[in-house]
């Protein structure tokens, strides 16, 4: 990959040489003059180039091309800058492109119509542009976050293929007036072909706010490091001019959303501590929630982040009265139903905007009550303010009482409910372990469907002292978009997309609309990592005192990085194989440092080469004393300064069981062969034929089990538009009207249908009477051949945990049967990946054969 900096064309140099003779200088200046016009029109609204200087090598653990680019002196009111990336592999229509010379002089000579797609290596804030000296017939241009074009239409969305603008000889894709998108892939398209013509460069011209890496975190999982990197630079390409948005390639909601804002600002701080560029979010975002009572709750949490990481007590009393407001509203609402709008686009937490009012996101929303409530007093107790902290104190212990009248508070929680109560901080050892065992022990349903919620259930995991289940949750959410191909945290994700979908492949989209692969809101791991497995957490405001604290659990060995701090970087490293650690103190911090024990036996511990723990205490400079328990020795009141700390282990860490994910729905398989003829082999309980009888009208004999069968957002159900694709047809794909597999056929579907989903999801939802053991069959066809791709979610229809892999049908223009097999009422998902929506033809019931 080459990183260049962009530079303006030089005037004088570039016509120097031609001042002495007219009329050559004449011609010469006018032919000249029309090149820098060129080059000047072709960089259009250029940011200034790139003013970073290249320090060091640069992390291969890390996605940013410019992880080793360092500014002087970066800050919140800098403007963009600008850098152009060239393609890092290609793929072309062999017949149609000549690539064997791009990679030696940038030339792809093009000899017919067809297809180009350039790989970059990276999700990048950028526009796609290609030059030509003699382009003929007609081109289009794409850009993707995955390895193939966006529906041209994007249901609904700005296109994201259009013809080039020209400017003398290159051809820029500009699909918004600030230009840039998010972009991994780069496309030409090749509509017409005249003659032969030749493409001699190809870059994107990318973005980005000058900001530097004062953080790190390595450790001996190499995964968890690279996913500290990642969540870093999901952030850092995410912020903007003025604040931190979203790039979301297919959405037009950039601009910073303050409950979104929460986790990315958490990871800023710690990755880049550009503590300036905070603040300023923290004042744009003050009067937005967007609707969305958690969210102000969560900037009041970001505050506290903020004033935790900076101890700048000015800002804080700045928004204490806006805080107050937001935590006065929560207290107002509580025990109400407060319609939360949102709460996350887990389908527990009501699939985001479609049943946000369910019982558990109204239990989350109180106990996030009470934690913010609670952290928000002992906030104001550090800055003095003991009437705040009484009056919010009061309103945590008040609720918290009241709820604990009933043992059994607790029991209809899940996990994201379970979650917000145990990071309140005020639940029991027997309350945390009863939620844990609950909620926190299924690999599958442990990890939430938004990596935003997933930030918080690691919280919770800490707090309940399972770092490697935390660990182990992480590798399956983040690690698992990084194994998937992803190079940024995306907007939603489930570790079983990994199955069915190719690497860097399209991925299914749902309740949020088109899924984004960049979203800055999934980078909260990358905090998490830095105060919980490296450890540095600051303890009184500003870091004058600190604790670092690693949690290596069994399955780490090592860990080490910095923390950026308003005093000065705070650095440490651990081996738990070797002994050797160290600690760097800035001037003015004093620090907590915990020798992980990882449950061995820690017979020495010398510093600096002078013994300080042999079983006692032995005095040592810059360090006031020592004490022990079951996972730590600490070293207490560390002073400024540099430690070489060497450790002798006595034993054996013993090693993490992994769990195994299990799926309480069986998945039987997909049949392509049957078609329309169902009869004799699927419905023998019972069947629906989807919109069979037009306007929503299905056909259907329920099993005596099934006491209903839902559907929710789709079209049809009265509605006047027409769900029959054809009616009185011999076309076998088309279901027969009944078990005989005989007489004329109606070719049908219900598809999804909504002003927010723009057609991309709608649900069905199986009833059955008890516990009944069923097979249940959904007849999938892509009548109007259009290519569709759908993936496939099955839930508990009563707790709505994912209890199948999801699937994705595809190649289906003949019929496809995806069959599973349940005991008790079903939810199912319809997610549209490709094609023109999402669609659903027949459910049929059997019974289970006994074995």
């Amino acid at each position: 990959m080459a990183v260049h900096s962009l530079t303006e064309p030089n005037y004088n140099s570039l016509f120097k040489p031609f001042m002495m003779t007219y009329p050559i200088r004449a011609i010469v200046f006018v032919i000249l003059l029309s090149i820098f016009e060129q080059r000047v029109q072709a960089q259009g609204n250029l940011y200034p180039p790139l003013s970073a200087t290249k320090t060091g090598k640069a992390n291969p653990l890390s996605p940013d091309p410019l992880v080793n680019y360092t500014w002087a002196n970066p800050k919140a009111s800098d403007g963009l800058e600008s850098y152009v990336l060239q393609p890092k592999s290609w793929t072309a229509d062999a017949h149609s492109f000549n690539t064997k010379d791009f990679k030696k002089n940038n030339t792809i000579e093009v000899n017919g119509e067809g297809d180009i797609c350039f790989d970059f290596g990276q999700e990048n804030a950028a526009w796609l542009e290609f030059d030509s000296p003699d382009l003929s017939g007609r081109v289009e241009m794409s850009i993707s976050e995955y390895n193939q074009p966006p529906p041209a239409h994007a249901l609904g969305y700005p296109t994201k293929t259009l013809t080039p603008k020209k400017y003398g000889n290159t051809y820029r894709l500009e699909l918004n007036k600030e230009l840039y998108e998010g972009v991994r892939f780069g496309f030409i398209h090749v509509r017409s072909f005249s003659k032969t013509w030749h493409i001699t460069g190809v870059r994107l011209i990318c973005q980005i706010k000058p900001t530097n890496y004062q953080g790190s975190f390595a450790c001996s999982d190499t995964m968890l490091t690279r996913i500290w990197y990642t969540g870093a630079y999901t952030v850092k390409l995410n912020l903007l001019k003025d604040y931190m948005g979203a790039i979301l390639m297919n959405r037009g909601d950039r601009y910073s959303w303050t409950g979104d804002a929460h986790p990315a600002q958490a990871a800023s701080m710690v990755a880049f501590g550009n503590f300036d560029f905070v603040k300023r979010n923290i004042d744009y975002t003050s009067t937005q929630s967007n609707g969305i009572r958690s969210y102000a709750l969560y900037w009041v949490l970001s505050l506290i982040d903020y004033y935790k990481y900076t101890g700048d007590t000015e800002t804080l009393n700045k928004y204490i009265d806006n805080a107050c407001g937001k935590l006065d509203d929560a207290y107002k609402v509580y025990g109400t139903n407060p319609h939360l709008e949102f709460y996350g686009w887990d389908e527990r937490l009501g699939a985001g905007f479609e049943h946000s009012d369910n019982p558990e996101t109204q239990n989350a929303y109180k106990m996030l009550s009470i934690r913010v409530w609670k952290q928000f007093a002992e906030t104001m107790a550090l800055c003095g303010r003991m009437d705040l902290r009484d009056k919010y104190q009061s309103y945590a212990t008040e609720k918290f009482a009241a709820l604990k009248k009933d043992t059994n508070w607790y029991q209809s929680f899940g996990l994201h409910a379970g979650t917000d109560a145990v990071t309140t901080g005020l639940l029991n050892t027997n309350e945390k372990q009863a939620i844990y065992e609950k909620s926190f022990t299924d690999k599958v349903n442990r990890v939430s469907y938004s990596p935003f919620n997933q930030y918080f259930v690691i919280q919770a995991f800490a707090q309940m002292n399972k770092y490697d289940d935390a660990l182990s949750s992480i590798h399956d959410l983040w690690g698992g978009e990084i194994n998937y191909g992803g190079t940024t945290f995306f907007e939603d994700y489930r570790p079983s997309w990994n199955a069915v979908i190719e690497k860097n492949g399209a991925v299914p989209n749902n309740q949020c609309g088109f899924t984004s692969l960049c979203h800055p809101w999934g980078a909260g791991v990358t905090k998490w990592l830095s105060e919980e497995v490296l450890g540095i957490k600051p303890t009184s405001p500003g870091f004058k005192t600190f604790d670092v604290l690693p949690h290596l659990g069994r399955t780490l060995t090592s860990v080490s990085g910095k923390t950026p701090t308003p005093l000065g970087a705070i650095a440490a490293s651990f081996n738990t194989t070797t002994g050797i650690c160290s600690l760097s103190v800035p001037v003015d911090a004093v620090g907590r440092i915990g020798i992980p024990k990882v449950e061995k036996q820690i017979t020495g511990i010398t510093i600096n080469g002078v013994l300080a723990w042999n079983g006692i205490y032995h005095s040592v400079n810059g360090i006031s004393g020592a004490s022990q328990d079951e996972q730590f020795i600490y070293l207490t009141g560390v002073q400024s300064g540099d430690y070489k700390i060497d450790v002798t282990y006595d034993g054996t860490t013993p090693k993490y069981i992994e769990q195994l994910a299990h799926y309480p729905a069986r998945y039987l398989g997909i049949d392509s062969t049957t078609s329309g003829n169902w009869g004799g082999k699927y419905g023998k309980d019972g069947y629906v034929l989807c919109d069979y009888n037009d306007d929503g009208n299905d056909k259907s004999k329920l099993p005596a089990y099934v006491s209903s069968v839902n559907f929710y957002k789709v079209k049809g159900n009265g509605k006047p538009d027409n769900v029959v694709w054809k009616s009185n047809t011999g076309d076998k794909r088309a279901l027969a009207p009944d078990a005989t597999n005989k007489g004329a056929r109606n070719a049908t579907s219900l598809y999804a249908v909504d002003a927010d989903q723009i057609g991309y999801t709608f649900t069905s939802t199986i009833a059955v009477k008890g516990t009944h053991e069923y097979k249940v069959s959904l007849y999938f066809l892509d009548w109007d051949m259009k290519g569709r791709k759908i993936a496939i979610e099955m839930f508990d229809a009563a707790n709505l945990k994912l209890i199948a892999p999801v699937k994705v049908v595809k190649d289906f223009t003949g019929g496809a049967y995806l069959t599973y097999t349940y005991n008790k009422s079903a939810k199912f998902r319809i997610n549209l990946v490709r094609g023109d929506n999402a669609v659903l033809s027949g459910i049929f019931f059997d019974p289970v054969l006994k074995r």
